[in-house]
């Protein structure tokens, strides 16, 4: 049976791509059919006679897209509240890390962990995200760095999707710190653990993407080239943590490999922005590490948008550089920290998001043919998504034109 709903009384923020001002469609209606966009436009020019489908008012509230994080390590066990310490009182990201502290004590945690404790405590971070909007949620691996751990850690990201009404993206990220088992053998962790463990997790089905860490504290670029190589072979898109704390011109091997998207780009030099704008790769920025590491070198926005390259935000949520759960967050710190604009803000958690997980079309923006996954706020105009800092202005979520 068709199920059919023309939404009213609203103002749109479509975020369609070269639409200024948001896309915005002020006494708007949006008609959705079997969970997708069939049409969106002014009230008074709805193409269908009113009285042959359900009206549901909106009560004058703001309509965009629902919202998406398109990086995040959701699924982990344990805190590293202790780290934080370390760093008030002047320890670096690096130092920490050297001394056994970082991705690999998180590790520990995870690996300690039941599989239905990182389900709870992974829905909990996962409901904080869905309460801002979120429909979208791309989850890592890489706090196992064994094959079976790294395997369990994306069947508890599909777990989820079976428990909240969410889309999870997985991403294989092995290649996210060398474990002390192989500590100065890299190399023969990328062959033993990290290429064997990606052909398994594939042919799991368990496997939407491919990330790596090239940094000095993490892998080469001819390591991270070999894992990219594997993922082509099996068919699988890549992205990569690039550029967060030195130039290791991770961001230029993304895109000779036309990856979905490089991430952080702190480092990212402006005079490597056009080669890398020319592969279409999205730049996705997370302003809670570069907040929480008290970081002070700017990713190169002016490069960034002379080059006309995407610009996606997302939470970057994990225990140890960004635990914070709140996409609305991430937008303000987007907008303060780097001078986003806030529209700049809302497309890079929508439209931009969408693209840097392979999804544009479907997702991220209110456009015919797209799915009716919205979000429904108690805001005026869609600035203010970005202005507050706490709680969330969200009214409700529609998930295939339904409330979620």
């Amino acid at each position: 049976m068709t199920q059919q709903t023309l939404f009213t009384d609203c103002t749109v923020a479509t975020l369609k791509s070269g639409q200024p001002n948001y896309g915005l469609i002020e006494d708007a209606a949006i008609l959705q059919r079997d969970g997708l966009i069939e049409w969106i436009g002014r009230s008074g020019a709805v193409p269908l006679k009113q009285s042959e489908m359900d009206k549901q008012s909106l009560q004058g509230r703001l309509v965009t897209p629902a919202l998406i994080d398109c990086h995040t390590h959701l699924v982990f066990g344990g805190n590293r509240s202790k780290e934080f310490e370390q760093r008030l009182k002047g320890a670096s990201y690096e130092e920490i890390a050297k001394i056994g502290g970082g991705i690999n004590s998180t590790v520990e945690a995870t690996r300690a962990a039941s599989f239905d404790a990182l389900v709870s405590a992974s829905l909990r971070r996962l409901d904080d995200l869905i309460s801002d909007g979120v429909a979208v949620v791309e989850v890592k691996s890489g706090y196992g760095l064994t094959i079976d751990d790294e395997i369990r850690m994306l069947q508890v990201a599909r777990k989820l999707e079976e428990l909240r009404p969410v889309k999870i993206v997985t991403t294989w990220l092995a290649a996210h710190a060398v474990p002390p088992a192989f500590k100065g053998r890299a190399d023969t962790y990328i062959d033993q653990i990290v290429i064997p463990g990606l052909v398994r997790a594939a042919n799991k089905g368990l496997v939407d993407a491919v990330d790596g860490f090239c940094e000095t504290i993490a892998f080469t670029s001819g390591q991270i080239e070999r894992v990219f190589q594997a993922a082509g072979s099996l068919g699988l898109p890549v992205k990569l943590h690039a550029e967060q704390l030195s130039d290791q011109k991770g961001a230029l091997l993304a895109a000779r490999y036309s990856a979905l998207s490089a991430d952080h780009l702190e480092y990212l030099s402006a005079t490597d922005v056009e080669a890398f704008a020319a592969a279409g790769t999205v730049a996705v920025l997370l302003p809670g590490a570069f907040y929480t590491l008290k970081e002070t070198k700017l990713p190169p926005i002016a490069a960034l948008r002379h080059h006309d390259v995407d610009i996606a935000i997302a939470t970057d949520c994990n225990p140890g550089s960004s635990p914070i759960s709140s996409i609305l967050t991430a937008m303000n710190m987007a907008c303060t920290e780097f001078a986003l604009t806030p529209e700049e803000a809302l497309a890079g958690t929508t439209r931009c998001a969408a693209k840097a997980l392979g999804l544009s079309g479907e997702y991220g923006e209110i456009t015919i043919g797209a799915r009716a996954e919205l979000a429904v706020w108690d805001v005026e105009h869609p600035s203010e998504l970005s202005y507050w800092l706490g709680g969330s202005p969200l009214h409700k979520r529609l998930s295939h034109g339904i409330a979620a």
